[in-house]
């Protein structure tokens, strides 16, 4: 019975003195190779290779340690994979902490009103944090693969500063983007102008590129939207220069000759009536918004000053007379 109970206080005894000891361990900062110190945990590691890994830099004194707390602290399975930078000595319950909050350095791309889609996948290509996983893709295949129903992916994804942690999917930004879009338009499209000329958002979002290609200046975008829809409600050609350059393609050499504009093609909107069968462009939230909100306006003609602003006529001799003024001098 002395012999138990002696084995049972030897047992007691070291359970608390273990606990003591690792309670001191995980408290105590580490020595950090470098000040700033950075590194890595790629999506789908497990603990047991981060621990490992860190003890190799030299951040935690040992791995078995760092995966028992974890475990008795019932984290262990809420590591958030991203880049890390610690900027001083940090204890291994800190360092937890940074690890399983998610308290990470991210990585940022950003897409730009007006881009085409091309111009977007070269963005994405060349970006060295992310992981290329559409790089072999068709642009159809791309939009299978986030779920998009759409078959021409130009102008489906809104033109922001996107985050995210290195390593990540290319394709799980462009979903982000082309979700982005697609709230941002359904709710513009929900807050629509009556009797507008247009039949659906997506028709939206073509005159939205239309006129993001078109406008220098803010103050302009919602004349020039009124200019396109008094102009789609009166049957009239757009007669817009961006859509016939978009639809020449790596044709088009920086000149838009007036054989280009008298060449039917199924962008050109010189030689067919109506709106163009796809975006040209990535239209920002104020090109939307302008197109479903126009100015009243009973212009019908706009021309460039050559200064960013437009010059906007009711008449067509008007209008000469400022293409004369403004383009030909």
């Amino acid at each position: 019975m002395r012999t138990l109970k002696r084995l049972t206080y030897l047992a007691l005894a070291g359970f608390f003195l273990f606990g003591a000891w690792l309670v001191y361990h995980v408290n105590t900062a580490v020595q950090l190779p470098v000040v700033p110190y950075e590194f890595s945990i790629k999506p789908g590691s497990s603990l047991k290779s981060i621990a490992t890994q860190l003890t190799d830099a030299g951040i935690l004194r040992d791995a078995w340690s760092f995966v028992l707390l974890s475990r008795v602290t019932g984290v262990a399975s809420s590591v958030k994979a991203g880049d890390y930078e610690i900027a001083a000595n940090i204890s291994p319950l800190q360092l937890l902490e940074r690890i399983t909050k998610g308290d990470i350095n991210q990585s940022e791309i950003r897409f730009t009103e007006g881009w085409t889609f091309s111009q977007l996948r070269q963005t994405l290509d060349e970006h060295p944090a992310l992981r290329h996983d559409t790089v072999n893709l068709t642009d159809l295949e791309i939009l299978r693969l986030i779920g998009a129903t759409e078959t021409a992916a130009e102008g489906l994804f809104f033109p922001d500063t996107y985050f995210f942690a290195r390593g990540s999917s290319d394709a799980a930004i462009l979903k982000r983007a082309y979700h982005v879009m697609r709230n941002h338009l359904d709710n513009a499209w929900a807050g629509r102008a009556a009797d507008l000329p247009l039949a659906d958002p997506y028709q939206a979002l073509i005159l939205a590129s239309i006129v993001e290609k078109e406008t220098g200046r803010e103050s302009d975008r919602s004349m020039v939207a009124g200019v396109f829809i008094n102009r789609l409600r009166s049957s009239m050609l757009l007669q817009t220069d961006p859509t016939v350059i978009y639809g020449l393609g790596n044709k088009f050499d920086g000149n838009l000759r007036k054989k280009d504009l008298l060449t039917d093609q199924e962008y050109n909107t010189y030689t067919r009536r109506g709106l163009p069968p796809t975006p040209i462009a990535l239209p920002g939230l104020a090109s939307i918004l302008a197109v479903l909100n126009p100015a009243k306006t009973d212009a019908l003609y706009f021309v460039a000053k050559g200064n960013g602003e437009s010059h906007f006529s009711r008449h067509l001799i008007d209008h000469n007379r400022a293409v004369s003024k403004y383009q030909k001098r």
